[in-house]
């Protein structure tokens, strides 16, 4: 079986601010498949703290564009809520970046569309909401992701839910008490692993 090239897109929750590279979920993701015999290999993961989805536009893209990927994840949006951008721009950028994407992928289906976690449940999380209805808003633009991935018929991984935990159990915090810990990242993991390996076995 070829080697699948694995891309992970995103932001702080992809690059896995709060944790090591190594308890990053792609990196656990990467990992596990490996273990049950599928040949797959973390490419490239550019992600950064702080990014919204006209950074990976801008940023992101390129890297992929030279990685010859045929397994691409995304999980983006949170920056641009923090940062006031509109839900439509937001739809507009995410729509650019599922096209460019799928027309680099030999494989247009393998893709994982993720939603974006609710951060107003831990202890700073509320800093960042601007006054606004941090849970109203990031599920906004969750349904804009699902939206899209249901119109391509794309995979995608709920981690909303999940990520409402955060603000009962603080081991799932990280110390800066706004990003997941290692543990919550694991968690987040074991919801993808299943998608993935459907998609890749």
């Amino acid at each position: 079986m070829a080697q699948i090239r694995y891309v992970a897109l995103g932001d702080s929750y992809t690059i896995g601010t709060g944790a090591t590279e190594a308890q990053s979920w792609p990196v656990l993701l990467s990992k596990h498949l490996k273990e049950d015999k599928i040949n797959i290999e973390l490419i490239a993961n550019p992600s950064q703290n702080g990014w919204t989805s006209q950074n990976l536009i801008d940023r992101e893209l390129p890297v992929f564009d030279k990685s010859k990927a045929t397994f691409v994840t995304i999980l983006i949006g949170v920056n641009d809520w923090v940062q006031g951008v509109d839900a439509k721009t937001f739809q507009k950028n995410l729509v650019k970046i599922i096209d460019h994407v799928q027309a680099g992928l030999p494989d247009k289906s393998k893709i994982i569309l993720i939603t974006i976690p609710d951060f107003g449940v831990t202890s700073t999380g509320s800093r960042y909401g601007g006054g606004r209805d941090i849970s109203k808003g990031i599920s906004e633009f969750n349904s804009i992701i699902l939206e899209e991935a249901k119109k391509r018929n794309l995979k995608t991984v709920d981690l909303f839910t999940t990520s409402k935990s955060m603000g009962k159990d603080g081991s799932l915090v990280a110390p800066d008490g706004l990003h997941p810990s290692a543990k919550e990242y694991a968690i987040w993991e074991t919801l993808i692993y299943p998608v993935a390996y459907g998609m890749l076995k």
